[in-house]
């Protein structure tokens, strides 16, 4: 287990690139579409007959109406990383694109959050072992109250050469790193400042935890995610200013063999688009709040409602206590 806790959340990093590559792409092929959103399951909208007999029936149909009413061009996406070789989502993060207003917001969440899957207690991450993205986004909007609207899973291959194929990335290293695993042929050695990093360098910043003498962050779980988040801004950055017309081929065929997506190219050249008029400064990022005590994160329910409202809700009407379902 301890060697699975060193694989480190990096597709936080793949979700700019791809949508910034689709629209180049999609771009020169006329495709841009805004997803379309299919109503959730006893959500679907059902108009209020003036002849119905039924007040109290009538007033909980419209309640239910504009508790359900979505805000124009706002979408959740999930974006899971998958680098085990098992099948398994070592990173997921829940992203809110909200188009309407320029904001992006993404929450990552703990791999060891307190989940109920089939009627027993699990880690979250096990939802994807057991259903994909599938039962992980179910299981992700049971407990927050909110629909996931779309899935985007993408392996390490795919990371590192999407960093590649936009000529590596400059990013300041926060600490030295040195960390050497023969049994997972990993190697990490960075010195403390400004590197411009390959995929693959890319990959080993964003994974390291900690020294080979036990050094390193102080708090290894939060300087990591700082680390991450800060790549990721790094990333959005110097993505989103970049001009890869030249590159369209390549981006092609990277997201055709290493991304997985309920969303059209087309749908992606569209947030692609939307990405590119926000800028870096309408990207912002946080992680679902919640306490560690083994063998799980139990999330803290009035800290997440707080998050779901200000950053991911794509209701116009504030979720409520009651539309959560946190297991305590």
């Amino acid at each position: 287990m301890a060697k699975r806790r060193r694989r480190r959340s990096w597709s936080r990093t793949l979700l700019l690139i791809v949508f910034v590559s689709a629209a180049v792409y999609a771009g020169v092929h006329c495709l841009f579409r805004a997803p379309q959103v299919q109503a959730q399951d006893g959500q679907e909208e059902t108009p209020v007959q003036e002849e119905e007999t039924d007040p109290e029936a009538a007033a909980a149909a419209a309640a239910l109406a504009a508790h359900t009413e979505r805000k124009d061009n706002f979408y959740t996406i999930l974006v899971s990383g998958v680098d085990d070789g098992n099948g398994g989502s070592d990173t997921n993060i829940l992203v809110a694109v909200d188009a309407e207003n320029g904001k992006i917001h993404g929450v990552s969440i703990p791999r060891d959050t307190k989940a109920v899957i089939n009627g027993k207690n699990h880690k979250i991450n096990f939802a994807y072992n057991s259903g994909g993205s599938e039962l992980l986004a179910q299981t992700i909007s049971e407990q927050l109250g909110i629909p996931v609207d779309f899935t985007v899973t993408v392996d390490l291959t795919g990371f590192i050469a999407l960093v590649d194929a936009i000529g590596g990335v400059d990013f300041y290293v926060p600490i030295d790193m040195n960390y050497d695993d023969p049994i997972q042929n990993l190697s990490i050695h960075f010195s403390k400042g400004m590197q411009h990093l390959s995929g693959q360098e890319a990959m080993e910043v964003v994974r390291f935890r900690h020294n080979n003498d036990g050094t390193g962050y102080g708090s290894e779980d939060i300087g990591r995610m700082s680390t991450q988040q800060d790549f990721l801004m790094a990333v959005a950055e110097q993505t989103l200013t970049l001009s890869n017309v030249n590159k369209v081929g390549t981006f092609a065929q990277i997201f055709q063999q290493y991304v997985d997506t309920d969303l059209t190219l087309g749908n992606l050249a569209w947030l692609g688009k939307e990405a590119i008029t926000m800028g870096s400064d309408g990207i912002s990022f946080s992680i679902l709040p919640g306490l560690w005590k083994s063998p799980y994160i139990y999330l803290d329910q009035e800290a997440v409602l707080t998050l779901v409202n200000e950053s991911l809700n794509p209701y116009v009407e504030d979720r409520v206590m009651e539309d959560l379902n946190i297991p305590s």
